[in-house]
Order: structure tokens, then sequence, then C-alpha cells
């Protein structure tokens, strides 16, 4: 009898001691603020518009396009009031670390389990009613309905 062939390749173990699995360990990223992918959209188009206006020097290289397309394609919020309504909600949380409450405000979760599941450092700071409560307050500011 043949063997079978592997499903997926063996993960790799990370370089750094970076892991943010159960618990937080960010390195070198623990005390940065972190960004919402609709927050990161924002900045980098704000940025762009601001230099194209002072006609400087914009160079839109691949990786630089390549950013924007996904950011265009991921956000989940596209309108700045949106943005900031979302932010304004998870900084009522100052018990979130600033990674949580921008994994939160990326992946706009359906459920507790499922937040839970996609960032495990949530299991034990927040029981499923105070959490699934956050999360349809997101939920509520992504079913506004934007243009």
């Amino acid at each position: 009898m043949a063997s079978s062939a592997p499903k997926a390749r063996a993960r790799e173990k990370p370089q750094g001691d970076e892991e943010a699995g159960a618990d937080l360990r960010l390195g070198e990223f623990e005390n940065v603020t972190g960004l919402t992918l609709s927050e990161a959209r924002l900045l980098i188009n704000a940025v762009m518009d601001k230099r194209k206006k002072q006609q400087a020097e914009v160079s839109e290289t691949e990786m630089l396009i390549k950013t924007q397309d996904y950011l265009d394609v991921f956000a989940r919020f596209k309108q700045k009031e949106n943005i900031e309504a979302v932010e304004r909600v998870l900084a009522l949380h100052p018990d979130l670390e600033s990674f949580e409450r921008s994994q939160l405000g990326s992946l706009c979760c359906d459920n507790a389990e499922e937040a839970k599941t996609l960032i495990p450092s949530l299991t034990n700071k927040k029981s499923d009613a105070d959490l699934q409560e956050l999360l349809d307050e997101i939920t509520k500011l992504r079913n506004v309905v934007e243009p």
C-alpha cells in the first residue's frame, strides 16, 4: 500500500520571539499601535493624495500598488467616518491590546467563538457575551451603507 503525500507543508517555526497565540509575544512590536486594514488604507491614500497635490515625486512601486490593491479588497470599512467610529468603539475596551483591537476591526468576526479562534489571546480576556456585544457594535457599523 502506497503512503499518501502530506496534505500540507510542515509549519516553519517563527524566526523571532513574536507569537500571536494565547499569550501575545510581539517582540519589538509590543508597544506599537496597531492599525486595522481600513486605517492603513486611509493613511496610505491620504499620504499619496497629499504628495500628488504638492506635486511631489510620487514613486508608485510595485509593492505600493499591490499593498493598495490588497487594502482596497480587504479593508472592511471605506469611509473615514465609519473607520473613526470603529476606532471609537474599540477604544472603549482598554483591556484589549492594540494588536487585538486592530485584528477585531480588520477581521469583523461574526461571533465570539470565531474571534477567539482567530485571535487566541482573547480567550481569557473577555467573556463570550461581552465579546459578542463588541462584535455586534462593529457589525452595526459595517452594515451602514457605504457608497
